[in-house]
């Protein structure tokens, strides 16, 4: 007698489902839309008009003072490619953004394995390392240019251990300048990286896990053939913050080396910044920003979309 009244209890559940709702007067109800507007309008506000008005500028000889310009068409986009600063920039920052994106993920991956072990002290390792996200980049940056100073800490640790011919002006080298921020912006989020990735380890079932220890799989394998394929989600989220966030990297640059020594570190996000305040030439910087805007739309969209591929493979 349950089955036979159940049955029609769920037919009628599934058919209130299909049909549309209606309100006490006959009306049928709709989502409240219009609930959105004050916030639509406020991002159209802030966000969608001033870019708007950004990129209209781009195509003219603004210098973001005078209120008169005239419209010059694409000159400044040309002249972005005979510029041999921006060419270079433009390689600088994609070698930045793929170094961090590796580098962050690679260790945030292994921390986050580490963590997901039954270490005692795990929690509290799982705190210190995502401690470093917590701060600002600024105040990162700042306090890594102290450290990494001719007279800093880093270089009197390796002559107190003596390793002085390794001491190095880690930012003012062009040799070492990019990479020292390249570690900067690694050592604060490679805990963020472990903390995506630690969810994901902790969302697969322990049968799993029983099943493959069962089977007699390694701990190499067991990694490759069971945590890999469903970390997917969690590895296309990272890859997809690192490779935006490198990108537009423009903090730790401006507050550690400025773009120098000698332009070494000079990203488009620190140029256009060069451009726009130090040269009065808002109109070119603009341009840069468009050219930044799209490329980190190609590259963001071709990652995911490759990435979410990987995943329905993997699956």
């Amino acid at each position: 007698m349950a089955t036979l009244t159940s049955e029609p209890a769920a037919t009628t559940a599934a058919a209130r489902r299909r049909w549309p709702r209606f309100d006490l007067l006959g009306r049928r109800s709709r989502a409240p839309w219009w609930f959105l507007l004050p916030g639509l309008t406020l991002y159209a506000f802030v966000v969608l008009i001033p870019s708007a008005r950004g990129i209209a500028l781009a195509f003219t000889d603004w210098n973001g003072i005078n209120p008169t310009y005239s419209y010059v068409g694409f000159d400044n986009f040309s002249k972005l490619w005979e510029t041999d600063l921006v060419r270079e920039a433009l390689v600088r920052t994609v070698v930045i953004a793929v170094a961090i994106t590796i580098v962050q993920n690679a260790i945030g991956l292994l921390l986050a394995l580490g963590v997901n072990s039954q270490i005692k002290s795990r929690n509290v390792l799982r705190v210190l390392l995502f401690a470093p996200a917590v701060l600002t980049p600024v105040v990162t940056a700042y306090l890594w240019r102290n450290l990494l100073a001719p007279t800093g800490a880093v270089n009197a640790l390796l002559d107190l251990v003596g390793l002085d011919r390794f001491e190095h002006a880690w930012l003012g080298d062009s040799r070492y300048a990019t990479w020292s921020i390249v570690f900067i912006v690694v050592w604060q989020y490679a805990g963020y990286s472990m903390v995506i990735f630690l969810a994901g380890l902790q969302s697969i079932s322990q049968d799993i896990y029983e099943a493959a220890e069962v089977d007699g799989a390694s701990r190499i394998r067991r990694f490759w053939y069971v945590e890999r394929p469903l970390l997917a989600p969690a590895i296309t989220i990272n890859l997809m913050l690192s490779i935006i966030g490198g990108i537009k990297l423009f903090d730790q640059i401006y507050a550690t080396t400025g773009g120098g020594p000698a332009n070494s570190t000079q990203n488009l996000s620190a140029l256009i910044y060069r451009y726009a305040f130090n040269s009065g030439q808002f109109s070119f910087a603009i341009a840069m920003s468009v050219v930044l805007t799209v490329l980190v739309a190609v590259l963001a969209f071709g990652q995911f979309a490759f990435l979410r591929r990987a995943e329905r493979n993997a699956s």
